[in-house]
């Protein structure tokens, strides 16, 4: 079957915060930049999420998500990006150029640069291995927020949220809208993931139990939820949990299947595309942005790693590049992945001079300790908690005493 072939400067996959900002940004600099995604309409997840906070980091306003993704939508065509919906990047025809399926036929797209913008997703009950009934009404927040916010679909009135991570609390404020009440969110840690000014009033104001040390062991119901079952991780002591709507929150993976159909190496704990402190992957002149790197932070976050690549697609295609020698990056405990995971010298700080860490345990104070080759490197104490569930943020001036002929750079906890 023959295909259209189209050129660009610059392809991007994916029309959430991260592709939009650099696809913004890169047509505003003069290069033709093309914009694919999957969905009938670009903003990505914020396009279904109905509250507000958006736009803090990246635009000094606080928006509701479906406002955030318009404007960011705007912006990408006014600056001259082209944008094209319904549009899924199926797989490569070369080191930059990408098929492409669409209601009007195949495309192919070949670029001078690829820009990896597909960000993340939840796990779903079948890939947590929870076992018992396969009725409807079990959910992840995205699919949630798609059904009550893009579909004014219905939900049930009693349900369980599986987590109890930033985004929970979400999906917590999406059920209400649809009138379900949670009954109980769960989470298997000995405190709740998300940050108190989400758990506080969550529990005071919206009146949502959270169980700690438990997990959901069983689902059951045949055409419909009927309850979950519920252990405590410290007795074993088990309860069942009449609901009829089951969310599963949180346990973030990359949307990575372009990434690894490129065999891009990748991040073993994050399965994520590996990146330098410019988000350049291992293919010369294939860039990751936003929460296919880092699963999963802010949509505001992700929209500064779009806005930071901007000047090195622009040094790509120029024919500057950087020094080919990075340093790996790795997540001592209790970290299970690291971002940027590549530390280039020479080749500036990564975006917003941070580093990246994902926690997979509570400790009250983040005292972090930077070693390589044996050698104690920097020793920081930063001045909030360290959680699951949420991005611990580290200063990458942490790394400045390390040797650049040296080897690996390890960042842990005291």
């Amino acid at each position: 079957m023959s295909r259209t072939v189209i050129t660009a400067d610059v392809a991007v996959a994916g029309a959430g915060p991260s592709g939009l900002t650099a696809a913004g940004g890169l047509a505003a600099a003069g290069l033709r930049v093309l914009v694919l995604d999957r969905e009938r309409e670009a903003g990505g997840i914020p396009r279904h999420s109905d509250h507000t906070g958006y736009g803090i980091r990246d635009l000094g306003r606080i928006m509701t998500g479906p406002a955030y993704a318009r404007l960011l939508a705007a912006r990408a065509r006014e600056a001259g990006a082209a944008l094209r919906t319904s549009a899924m990047v199926t797989g490569w025809a070369g080191e930059r150029a990408l098929d492409v399926t669409t209601p009007q036929g195949l495309l192919r797209v070949e670029a001078g640069a690829v820009v990896l913008a597909t960000g993340a997703r939840e796990r779903p009950r079948t890939a947590r291995m929870v076992p018992g009934d396969r009725p409807p009404g079990v959910l992840t927040t995205g699919q949630l927020q798609n059904l009550v916010h893009l579909h004014g679909r219905a939900v049930g009135g009693r349900a369980v949220v599986v987590g109890a991570e930033p985004v929970s609390w979400s999906a917590v404020l999406t059920l209400r809208r649809a009138g379900c009440r949670t009954v109980l969110m769960t989470s298997e840690h000995a405190r709740p993931e998300s940050y108190a000014a989400f758990s506080v009033p969550g529990r005071a104001v919206l009146g949502v139990p959270v169980a700690t040390g438990t997990r959901v062991v069983r689902v059951a119901g045949h055409d419909a939820v009927e309850a979950v079952e519920v252990e405590d991780l410290r007795t074993g002591a088990r309860r069942t949990v009449p609901c009829d709507t089951v969310v599963f929150t949180g346990d973030w993976i990359p949307d990575d299947e372009l990434a690894r159909a490129a065999g891009l190496a990748t991040d073993p704990g994050s399965r994520a595309p590996m990146v330098d402190n410019t988000l350049a992957t291992s293919r010369p002149g294939v860039f990751a942005v936003g929460n296919l790197v880092h699963p999963v932070d802010t949509a505001d976050v992700a929209a500064l790693d779009g806005r930071h690549v901007v000047r090195h697609v622009l040094r790509h295609l120029g024919a500057d590049t950087p020094a080919r020698r990075a340093i790996p990056l790795l997540a001592g405990a209790p970290f299970t992945w690291v971002s940027p995971g590549l530390a280039r010298p020479g080749a500036g700080a990564p975006p917003r001079g941070r580093i990246l860490l994902w926690p997979a345990e509570h400790r009250a104070l983040a005292r972090v300790v930077v070693t390589q080759d044996g050698r104690v490197v920097a020793r920081r104490t930063l001045p909030w908690p360290v959680s699951p569930g949420r991005v611990l943020r580290v200063p990458s001036s942490a790394l400045s005493g390390a040797d650049p002929r040296g080897g690996p750079i390890t960042i842990s906890l005291a």
